[in-house]
């Protein structure tokens, strides 16, 4: 079973910047695509950013192009969004989730597993 759990939600000012981190356990982020996947009250899920297994390599949702980046570190154990200039439309829950190929994706219903979600507020 395939368990994700992020970290490093919060509230943050508009303009500034947060670091969210996704782990999980065994092989998980050398045998499945993962992604960051987002969802604000009252909307649809929307795809930030994914990486796949081959190679790193890495998509971004248009919305936030050049503001978030996806990465994971030499393990790899955890799998970080960088978020820079929040704005707050950018206040939602955040979720961290993988699919069952080793590709990512930038369609969300391609995410098979998904982790608890971490909140991000930003304020004006």
């Amino acid at each position: 079973q395939v368990q994700l759990v992020e970290s490093g939600g919060g509230l943050v000012q508009s303009g500034g910047s947060l670091r969210l981190s996704c782990t999980s356990s065994g092989r998980t982020f050398r045998t499945y695509g993962v992604g960051w996947i987002r969802q604000a009250p009252g909307k649809e899920r929307e795809f930030l950013a994914g990486i796949s297994v081959p190679g790193g390599k890495k998509y971004n949702g248009g919305p936030v192009r050049g503001r978030f980046t996806i990465s994971r570190d030499s393990a790899p154990n955890t799998v970080y969004l960088q978020m820079n200039n929040l704005d707050t439309d950018d206040t939602a829950t955040y979720y961290c989730a993988a699919t069952n190929t080793i590709l990512a994706s930038t369609n969300v219903s391609d995410y098979i597993y998904f982790g608890r979600g971490t909140q991000v507020t930003v304020s004006s």
